[in-house]
């Protein structure tokens, strides 16, 4: 009877691990969320958006034009965000001069406003774009609002000034 009781109990053991592993993975699948944005091209900031006099969604562009060679990544309903630029550098130059870059995401809400969530500082390659100058790769969590409408990603100085940005 000792050994039945405990077969049981075993038995109700390893399935409640059972049910959490499947629970568990549900629960992953959901975190990993649905892609809200996939971009495989960035525009750099050219003028008129350089500087304060035409900021877009309140986020003001680089001082001066930029260039990139490509730009690609995806953003999730949860929040994951990856972003790769390859050769972004100031045009009059070819060159990098910032060592960090971070991106932004921009988010229109239900009631109208604009919410803008910054990652951290990923680093960024310097020199001639021909030299490998300008490259970055940033993945970093953020928390959107919930809904997250016509969502952009711009890819910033430190201070926050757009380089390049989702769209063509």
């Amino acid at each position: 009877m000792k050994r039945r009781a405990i077969a049981v109990l075993a038995t109700v053991a390893v399935l409640s691990v059972l049910g959490a592993a499947v629970a568990g993975g549900v629960g992953a699948r959901n975190a990993r969320s649905a892609r809200i944005l996939a971009f495989d091209v960035m525009t750099p900031v050219v003028s008129p958006y350089t500087g304060s006099s035409t900021p877009i969604r309140g986020i003001n562009g680089g001082g001066v034009p930029w260039a990139i060679a490509s730009g690609s990544g995806e953003l999730t309903t949860g929040g994951a965000l990856k972003v790769e630029v390859q050769g972004l550098v100031v045009a009059s130059t070819g060159s990098n001069p910032v060592a960090n870059f971070k991106a932004i995401v921009s988010c229109q809400t239900v009631d109208g406003l604009v919410t803008n969530v910054s990652t951290g500082l990923f680093a960024a390659s310097p020199g001639l774009a021909s030299a490998g100058g300008g490259n970055a790769d940033i993945e970093a969590q953020l928390t959107l609002p919930s809904p997250c409408i016509a969502p952009i990603v711009f890819v910033t100085s430190a201070g926050g000034s757009w380089f390049a940005t989702t769209g063509f």
